[in-house]
């Protein structure tokens, strides 16, 4: 009976209202994944030519890094203000405010990872006759793949949680959910929508892991024999004669 009587009795955790109110939910929550996928994928778009550019002349490493990082530090009402004249009241407002969000972890993860390229694998691929665009493709990344998927992890997350923003446009996914029942001190579709976005974060976040670790094989390889060779070091050490 208290879970029939739950909308009029406005509680927060309410089985009738996930119900009657089911295709809303799923409306917002592909809605929230679309915006967050596409902010995600252009970010990294964007993110590499910029993280190339910065190691290959140093003195743009400075100003690029310092732009994504003020970028990162503004507002996101203000970030969304100062785009809604060159985008109006859309979806792409969203997604190029996310993306600007993004560029500070991705640009700094990818060019961490380029730089931790041993220099023994380059010069054995140039000994082999590759040139610039073949090592990049397919050695570079290959090896940089652990440092960018961990900002693209960092960034899903961050995106899922900052997409809530843009429902102030209309175009916030679950945050639209979020901000009408605040209006309307509407609990169960508050809770029900927030609990879905950390649900959302939950599930990008480990979906990513399970393809960072199918990408990098060889991460886990490295792990496994640490952890086999450092109980024989220790015997080692015991094993020497004082």
């Amino acid at each position: 009976m208290s879970e029939q009587n739950c909308l009029v009795t406005n509680d927060w955790i309410c089985g009738e209202y996930v119900s009657s109110r089911s295709q809303e939910l799923i409306d917002a929550t592909v809605q929230h994944v679309g915006i967050t996928a596409a902010s995600v994928a252009i970010g990294v778009a964007v993110s590499l030519p910029l993280a190339l550019l910065a190691r290959r002349w140093r003195f743009l490493a400075g100003p690029i890094l310092g732009v994504t990082t003020v970028l990162y530090t503004v507002p996101s009402l203000a970030m969304f203000s100062l785009l809604l004249p060159f985008f109006g009241l859309s979806a792409s407002l969203v997604v190029t405010g996310l993306v600007l969000y993004s560029l500070t972890i991705l640009v700094r993860n990818i060019l961490a990872g380029l730089e931790a390229v041993p220099q023994e694998a380059r010069d054995a691929a140039k000994g082999m006759g590759y040139g610039p665009l073949r090592l990049l493709w397919e050695v570079e990344l290959p090896l940089a793949l652990p440092a960018l998927l961990a900002g693209v992890r960092i960034t899903t997350v961050s995106t899922v949680a900052l997409t809530t923003v843009g429902a102030i446009v209309d175009y916030g996914g679950l945050g639209s959910l979020i901000l009408d029942g605040l209006d309307t001190t509407f609990k169960a579709q508050v809770l029900t929508a927030s609990a879905l976005c950390v649900v959302l974060a939950v599930v990008a976040d480990l979906l990513l892991l399970a393809l960072q670790r199918w990408l990098t094989p060889w991460t886990r390889v490295h792990r496994i024999r640490t952890k086999r060779t450092a109980p024989a070091e220790r015997t080692a050490k015991v094993a020497e004669p004082a």
